[in-house]
């Protein structure tokens, strides 16, 4: 049995802005970015880390 590799096709669709990833994609508030980069990147995005 072959697997069909079209449940996969809209990945590429949404990619990270920032490095072009397509996992861990946050695209809550239109921001489009993995969560890798969001890590990297969440203070000067105007995010505050409380932990």
């Amino acid at each position: 049995m072959q697997q069909d590799k079209s449940r996969f096709k809209n990945r590429g669709n949404r990619k990270c802005k920032i490095c072009g990833n397509v996992r861990g994609l946050i695209s809550m508030y239109g921001m489009g970015v993995c969560r890798k980069c969001f890590r990297e990147r969440a203070e000067k995005f105007g995010f505050k880390k409380y932990s």
